[in-house]
């Protein structure tokens, strides 16, 4: 799959020009996620100071490129109306792009969109399940809160719907909805 956006060079007298180019573009290939991390830890620091548009400006274009973690951050500024105006179907569908790529930040606000219906038709059986991929996934001190959120969604399910929440969450894999 990878192969189709990567162009195929023949092995014909390659300029050293062409290598040199190539080079550089592999070394600058390989800083992006240094970069990014310091895109997002910029992200944050303005969150911090409450500088709310800012945290925006620079989140955008990396949730733009497909950083889920970007997306997530957006999706909750979205959703919250900090440095953007309120937009329930846009944090959502910045939500959903993060919880398919994984972030468990991300699958837990959709899991939390579905159960509240902002953004997203109600829908207790996918907030259980995006909740209980979110808890999976979750470091130690996020997994705790992210069950309790889930219990609660279960409390709202029948034993049936729950089945068919957890059936989803097993057969969920990185990269599908």
């Amino acid at each position: 799959m990878i192969s189709r956006f990567i162009p195929c060079i023949e092995r014909k007298a390659v300029p050293r020009v062409l290598v040199a180019a190539f080079a550089l573009c592999a070394c600058l290939a390989l800083s992006l996620p240094a970069a990014r991390a310091d895109t997002l830890a910029s992200a944050n620091a303005a969150y911090a100071r409450g500088d709310y548009i800012g945290a925006v400006k620079l989140l955008t274009p990396l949730a733009l490129r497909g950083n889920a973690r970007a997306q997530s951050f957006l999706g909750f500024m979205y959703e919250n109306g900090y440095g953007a105006p309120q937009a329930y179907t846009e944090a959502a569908d910045l939500y959903v792009q993060a919880a398919i790529s994984g972030n468990p930040f991300g699958q837990a606000m959709l899991g939390l969109m579905y159960d509240k219906g902002h953004g997203l038709p109600q829908d207790f059986v996918l907030a259980y399940k995006w909740l209980n991929l979110a808890a999976a996934r979750a470091a130690k001190h996020e997994r705790d809160y992210f069950l309790r959120l889930r219990n609660a969604v279960a409390s709202k399910m029948s034993p049936a719907q729950i089945a068919e929440g957890q059936y989803l969450a097993l057969c969920w894999t990185p990269g599908s909805p």
